[in-house]
């Protein structure tokens, strides 16, 4: 027997919306952290721009992702550079302010 087609609604469309929202808090932070850069913070300030620079790109193969009739679930890899991405960026832009 099998199994009945599976209609996925909206949840594909929250799914790249939220992705995208994402994409613009990792967005805010980046540039509130350049802005702040002086001195010697540039070295982070450009270490920040490499870790948006890599979330942007794990988002971007995200939401491309999403346009199929049934995505792919993410990957492990996926999810571990998004979080690693987010978690220098959170880390760089703190090395910035104080």
């Amino acid at each position: 027997m099998t199994a009945p087609e599976r209609d996925p609604g909206l949840q594909p469309e929250r799914t790249r919306l939220a992705w995208r929202r994402t994409t613009l808090a990792c967005t805010v932070v980046a540039v509130l952290a350049a802005r702040q850069a002086t001195g010697d913070a540039w070295q982070a300030a450009g270490l920040c721009l490499a870790a948006w620079l890599g979330f942007l790109a794990v988002a971007h193969r995200r939401i491309a992702a999403m346009e199929a009739a049934r995505p792919p679930a993410l990957s492990l890899g996926g999810a571990v550079a998004a979080v690693a991405c987010v978690l220098a960026l959170a880390a760089f832009a703190v090395a910035i302010v104080t």
